[in-house]
């Protein structure tokens, strides 16, 4: 191994687990689960194919409670009868090396009607122009205890299901940022109104969330958060607002936080003037209070020693470990000009890709470098 990536392989501890190495997989939904909520076949394979390499796999986003389902092929933890199908994930990414962590979503007003079990609901009745003609309906405070609980109950299973830990998914627009951004909720009570009532539903979520761990886990268990920076929407969340957040959530004794970027070292919107970028910022916030893993566009282990540069212990690497399922290996093996950068349009077996992924990939332009 060329020793100046010798930092991506030395041994991180998140709250007693032992990673065995700097590099995640990142979570990325692949579209690719049995119509029932169990995990596909194709699926078990494409995480066996990845989780040689990374210290810890953080898995596609899996739905909390049944009216939370934002994708087509998206896993299930809404009841009991899903245990079995998350353990066989966890046990599958365990098995070749890695932690394997089961990340907790609720989709929001970003869920397509036809898969959710009754109406499309947020914070508020504000369409999103991500999910064009569709204006969810705002939940009562009956209903939003009742997805906390939800939330939790998905981690008791991901707890008796073997995983090593979950990550709760308040990032990318989905109903936990929905509840944090002035866009998407326009409540005056108190889930809502000023940027402390706005931090209410993800912080109680993060709460009940710690609370199951304590009261079910018999041995370290880790509990992570992703969240986005800020959003191009007006009003929507800037960098200051998330800033705020994260100097209160970063108390709440997370064993990491996770950064969803584009680019690793892209620079704040609107907001925060400064030279610094999003992720300087955060790691200026966060201080030693929690880990943060950075993300974006991390492509080439130069890329990677760069991002680590910032300060960040851990980096999460996604689309590059669907071009090339065995980065961490080449880089840890002195092959790192043999890595792939772009994907091989004539590769889908050889890269183990499920057929769902694999068509959103090839007709999505500009995703995927090759594409």
């Amino acid at each position: 191994m060329n020793q100046k990536f010798a930092p991506l392989f030395e041994t991180f501890t998140l709250n007693g687990v032992e990673l065995k190495n700097r590099i995640v997989m990142a979570p990325m939904t692949n579209f690719s689960s049995n119509p029932d909520g169990t995990v596909s076949d194709p699926e078990i394979e494409y995480y066996a194919r990845r989780s040689g390499g990374p210290g810890m796999v953080i898995t596609a986003c899996t739905f909390a409670t049944p009216n939370g389902k934002g994708f087509q092929g998206e896993f299930s933890a809404v009841s009991d009868d899903m245990i079995p199908s998350l353990r066989r994930l966890a046990s599958t990414i365990q098995s070749k090396g890695a932690k394997a962590i089961l990340q907790i979503f609720h989709g929001g007003r970003m869920c397509p009607p036809d898969l959710v079990s009754s109406d499309v609901v947020s914070a508020s009745a504000v369409g999103s122009d991500q999910n064009p003609n569709v204006v969810p309906r705002e939940l009562d405070d009956r209903e939003i205890e009742a997805i906390i609980r939800d939330f939790g109950q998905a981690v008791r299973r991901a707890i008796e299901a073997g995983y090593d830990g979950v990550e709760i998914h308040g990032a990318n627009g989905y109903l936990i940022q929905q509840f944090f951004s002035p866009h998407s909720n326009r409540r005056e009570d108190r889930w809502g109104g000023s940027l402390e009532k706005r931090m209410t539903f993800p912080l109680a979520v993060v709460d009940e969330v710690k609370r199951i761990v304590a009261e079910h886990a018999k041995q370290p268990f880790i509990v992570g958060y992703r969240f986005s920076p800020e959003e191009p929407e007006t009003p929507g969340i800037t960098m200051d607002d998330t800033l705020a957040f994260l100097d209160i959530l970063a108390d709440k004794q997370l064993d990491y936080l996770h950064i969803s970027l584009m680019e690793y070292d892209s620079m704040p919107r609107r907001s925060a003037i400064t030279d610094k970028t999003r992720l300087e910022l955060v790691l200026d916030t966060v201080g030693s209070r929690a880990p943060v893993i950075g993300v974006g566009s991390i492509l080439t282990p130069d890329d990677a020693i760069k991002a680590m540069e910032t300060g960040v212990p851990l980096l999460a690497i996604g689309r590059e470990l669907i071009m090339d399922p065995d980065w961490t290996e080449k880089v840890q093996s002195g092959r790192e000009k043999e890595i792939r950068t772009v994907i091989e349009k004539d590769k889908q077996q050889e890269l183990v890709i499920p057929d769902p992924l694999w068509q959103a990939i090839v007709n999505t332009p500009g995703w995927f470098p090759g594409v």
